[in-house]
């Protein structure tokens, strides 16, 4: 499904570019190999990319894709490639979006010579622009920042000219949307103007541009603008018509990362490259909603370079993840922070079940780096998976001590216990894991049946725990509670944070064929509104609750949910708590395990948390409970050093008294 904010103009412009743009993969099985024109060998690292496999082979195992191609290079060197589906190294695709780098790189490489300027305005070299559109500059056309309509208006013919002097000749008509400079709004037709002025200052097609000043300097013989259909073919879309193989676009990612230079050859000045790279968007006004907004929940302005996003800033401003994804799906990225570098190659075939492919695709860099940090903790953190029948479970531990089990919340992972799981270390065996359907941990099945607290009594069996300390938030305080209810003797204590037992039919009563068909209908409601765009919601609605801090957890909360693989609202769910059913179980037993109850004072709003205190004296009452002040629902990740407090403080009270 379209995401929500994409335009009617968009949509349309995209949508035809589907038509226009093919792919032609190599079909068969062919040699791997390793990316020469970038790296001399394959560097061995302790590096378990399963993760990342595991997310692509989903895409094309539900039919988004037909295959794939993914590379990535760290520290020069091939650290994962992978081939998935129709796909091989020479798999040849139109890449879209992903060609704006590519085009703007090329202007650069203009402005080097010396024959165009950044601050060249449009009518120095086509004086037809009389009007507004004419003052914007070679800089804001490449930035979106020019002023200029994104896409030709309903019921115009497609930019599918034959050539670029032709675009621009059914651009110059068209009303400027605001003056140069003031708005930024993503779109092509600008570029196209971009690209003419290029032409008239080097007396050259585009094309042959590109091959001079990029493809043929970089080793990309498979990468070209045009033709973009083959017969009779037409003009070179900078913004949406270049096609590509993955290596030779991997080469392009090369050179910007090594600041211009490649296999010891200047291809661009060091000051090109801070230019394709420096905010230029400067005081233009950025709408809700933009690129980078949505995909890394950052509410900034300087979001766009030049043909490239800025996902990432640090303090400073300086770009620590720059990308150029597109609407069919490819994506290549350069993450400085980690000294990173990637392309996913790919052309979506179906956007079923809500699936936005420009939405999807921006997700690798997060799980790269989830595989680059768990190689760098491997030290201190021992992981794994554990098999629980049909099943297996990623977990991490460290320290020593009694055991301690953290229990993550709904749509969250492992990750979540950041704050807590290295601090509660000093002192404990600490175990956190990834409950199946979330995370790294495999994903249920219909209709078979299992429970969250079967799995955790399955994760201390192979861990030979006999008793733990169990610490849950959420879902993972109802997981929980209900091993409290089932298993008491193996626990030692009971933290619940943020709830304290899910308040719906449990798992001794069946599904009834009604409960099957009303999922069924809200399963196709949560695909129709799009799968990102209920993320978003869900994501939104976890902000709502909290105090003065909240807005410290809103990234590391929102990577979670994005990296989320969805199951669970896809899906018929088993069902996997006790819910109402733990109440009589507990209140017929003489729970004597210690019992701490930790309740956010504004989770569920201002002014109300979603548990009370009745509830969880009805329910344990021997129980400590603590109100967090200031806190919502996600009381570890908003208030960490308050709720490590408590929970450090009563874990000290529960071993003096055993």
């Amino acid at each position: 499904m379209l995401h929500p904010r994409l335009t009617r103009n968009a949509f349309l412009y995209l949508s035809s570019c589907l038509l226009l743009l093919g792919c032609s993969p190599q079909r068969g099985v062919t040699d791997r190999g390793t990316v020469t024109q970038v790296v001399e060998q394959t560097l061995q690292q302790p590096y378990d990319f399963s993760p990342v496999t595991r997310k692509v082979q989903g895409w094309v195992d539900n039919g988004y894709y037909t295959g794939a191609s993914l590379i990535v290079v760290k520290d020069d060197q091939v650290v994962y490639e992978n081939y998935f589906g129709n796909y091989t190294p020479e798999t040849v695709v139109y890449i879209a979006s992903a060609g704006k780098w590519l085009a703007a790189a090329t202007i650069a490489a203009v402005v080097d010579e010396g024959k165009l300027s950044w601050e060249d305005k449009v009518e120095k070299w086509l004086p037809e622009f009389k009007d507004q559109k004419g003052q914007a500059t070679l800089r804001q056309l490449l930035s979106h920042t020019a002023g200029y309509p994104d896409y030709q208006p309903k019921g115009n013919q497609p930019d599918n000219y034959q050539t670029l002097k032709e675009s621009v000749a059914h651009i110059v008509s068209l009303p400027a949307d605001t003056l140069p400079g003031t708005r930024f709004k993503y779109g092509g037709l600008a570029m196209q103007v971009a690209g003419r002025m290029a032409e008239l200052a080097t007396g050259q097609d585009w094309e042959s541009i590109f091959q001079e000043k990029m493809a043929r300097p970089l080793n990309m013989p498979h990468t070209h603008f045009t033709p973009v259909d083959p017969t009779p073919g037409h003009n070179p879309m900078l913004g949406g018509g270049a096609r590509s193989d993955i290596k030779g676009y991997l080469n392009f990612l090369s050179m910007l990362t090594h600041d211009g230079e490649f296999q010891g050859k200047r291809i661009l000045s060091k000051k090109a490259i801070q230019e394709l790279q420096a905010d230029q968007v400067q005081n233009a006004k950025v709408a809700a909603g933009e690129y980078v907004a949505n995909a890394r929940a950052t509410d900034r302005t300087d979001i766009y370079g030049l043909g490239n996003w800025r996902e990432e800033v640090n303090a400073a401003g300086e770009p620590m993840l720059l990308s150029s994804p597109s609407w069919a799906g490819a994506y290549p990225w350069i993450d400085k922070k980690n000294n990173v570098y990637g392309f996913f190659l790919t052309r979506v075939a179906s956007q079923k079940d809500g699936f936005s492919s420009f939405y999807a695709s921006p997700v690798l860099p997060l799980l790269v780096r989830d595989v680059l940090q768990r190689a760098q903790d491997s030290s201190i953190v021992r992981s794994g998976w554990v098999s629980v029948g049909d099943a297996k479970l990623y977990y991490e531990e460290a320290g020593q001590g009694e055991p301690l089990i953290l229990l993550h919340g709904h749509s969250l992972n492992r990750t979540m216990w950041d704050k807590q799981f290295f601090e509660l270390a000093k002192n404990y065996r600490v175990i956190r894991y990834d409950m199946r359907g979330y995370g790294w941990s495999d994903d249920p099945v219909e209709d078979v049946p299992f429970t969250h607290a079967g799995d955790l009594t399955r994760l201390m069996q192979h861990h030979k725990i006999e008793k733990a300390h169990l610490v849950g938030l959420s879902l993972g305080s109802y997981v929980g509670t209900d091993m409290l209810a089932l298993h008491p003797k193996k626990l030692l204590s009971l933290t619940a944070a943020s709830g304290i037992y899910y308040h719906f039919t449990g798992s001794d009563q069946p599904i009834t064929e009604a409960e099957r068909q009303k999922r069924q209908e809200q399963i196709k409601a949560y695909k129709k509104n799009g799968i990102d765009v209920n993320k978003w919601e869900w994501f939104q609605a976890l902000m709502r609750s909290g105090g003065s801090r909240k807005e410290e957890m809103r990234r590391p909360l929102w990577d979670m949910i994005y990296k989320w693989k969805a199951w669970q609202p896809l899906h018929i769910e088993p069902r996997l708590l006790l819910g109402n059913a733990v109440v009589p179980k507990l209140k017929q037993q003489q729970i004597k395990v210690p019992v701490l109850v930790l309740i956010g004072e504004l989770d569920g709003g201002p002014g109300r948390s979603a548990t009370s205190e009745a509830e969880a004296k009805d329910l344990f009452p021997n129980a400590k409970i603590i109100l967090l002040k200031d806190a919502g629902h996600m009381s570890n990740m908003e208030a960490p050093e308050a709720f490590t407090k408590e929970v450090t403080s009563f874990l000290a009270t529960v071993k003096k008294e055993i």
